[in-house]
């Protein structure tokens, strides 16, 4: 049974996991990627544009079909070795504020988890997020075959 996730890490984060063919979650924690399975869809919410500014910019940014079964860890700096899984990114049209979805009921109810990082959504709310943000039907180039 395929699952769909929200994940949330700034944008420049995302765009690094996209360029690498790569998810990270919760600052690198292994618990919320093992909840992905191969085939899981995964949306992006970039609340800031940097972890380390104060930016706002709260807008869906990517858009990943997970490859990998098992979380790896990588070791990105002396002593941060942060636990990943392959995602395969599509080219989307747009990132989609958040604010778009502001009259839709299951976010309505959803809206809290954004704290937590990591959580699952229905298939219809992602189909619904593809839609907005113009899924293309390309694999984004930098990580196509990672």
């Amino acid at each position: 049974m395929t699952h769909y996730w929200i994940g949330i890490a700034s944008k420049k984060h995302v765009q690094l996991g996209v360029k690498g063919g790569f998810c990270q979650l919760n600052h690198g924690k292994k618990a919320p990627l093992q909840r992905m399975k191969s085939g899981d869809w995964l949306i992006y919410y970039s609340p800031k544009l940097s972890l380390e500014g104060s930016e706002p910019y709260q807008h869906f940014t990517a858009i990943g079909q997970i490859q990998s079964e098992e979380a790896y860890q990588v070791e990105m700096s002396p002593g941060f070795m942060p636990f990943r899984k392959d995602v395969n990114y599509y080219q989307i049209e747009q990132d989609l504020p958040l604010k778009a979805l502001a009259g839709h009921p299951e976010w309505q109810a959803k809206r809290s988890q954004l704290r937590f990082g990591h959580f699952a959504i229905s298939e219809e709310l992602f189909d619904m997020l593809v839609l907005s943000m113009g899924r293309k039907e390309g694999l984004v180039e930098d990580n196509a075959g990672v």
